[in-house]
């Protein structure tokens, strides 16, 4: 039986000396085939599994929407999976019968921008994008394809004045290095978050 925690943080806590498996984890790639079924059927992405051990485990469990859609997790839905994911959990055949807690989050708004569904799922949001061989931009996602990004660049201003825009930046993935969300009030406040984290944990 485990105890599920709902949280919006993109930060596993643990607890104790516990420390957080490899990637290749067989256990993680095991538990992510048998719960990526149940976060589908509830119209979310799996980003990821991970399990933190030590004397009591944490299976933290990392969801997102699908990339067509916009805004962020809020923590009613992170509450719902969280029940269902423990369920699936408690009735793992294959479970040895050790406790454990379970830990579902969200991204959160900070997460770098490394793959494609990542550029999709920041339509619409300020990002910084730094370019190999080129001038680094800082704009807002207009669109994305399989080949790249477009960008509407912000162009600097003086102080106190409205940024104003410049025109569509078409950025191929091969010519950007890393990307990352700028954190805007406006943006979280639409979608219900908090600026460093999501919202605040809840217990499911």
């Amino acid at each position: 039986m485990s105890n599920a925690e709902a949280t919006t943080s993109s930060d596993a806590t643990g607890t104790g000396t516990a420390v957080a498996a490899p990637a290749n984890n067989p256990e993680a790639v095991r538990l992510r085939a048998l719960l990526e079924p149940a976060v589908q059927a509830n119209r979310l992405y799996l980003e990821d599994v991970s399990i933190l051990a030590g004397s009591h485990r944490v299976v933290h469990v990392v969801v997102d929407l699908p990339q067509e859609e916009t805004g962020g997790v809020n923590l009613d839905v992170i509450a719902d999976i969280s029940r269902v994911l423990s369920d699936v959990l408690d009735n793992d055949p294959a479970d040895d019968g050790r406790p454990y807690d379970l830990e579902v989050s969200s991204p959160g708004v900070a997460r770098p921008l490394t793959e494609v569904r990542h550029w999709h799922r920041a339509r619409g949001r300020m990002v910084k994008v730094n370019v190999i061989q080129g001038e680094n931009v800082t704009g807002r996602v207009q669109s994305v394809d399989e080949s790249g990004v477009t960008i509407i660049p912000e162009i600097a201003v003086k102080k106190g004045m409205k940024p104003k825009q410049g025109e569509p930046q078409i950025l191929p993935f091969d010519r950007i290095r890393n990307g990352k969300v700028e954190i805007e009030f406006s943006h979280l406040e639409e979608a219900g978050l908090e600026p460093e984290h999501n919202g605040p944990s809840e217990e499911a």
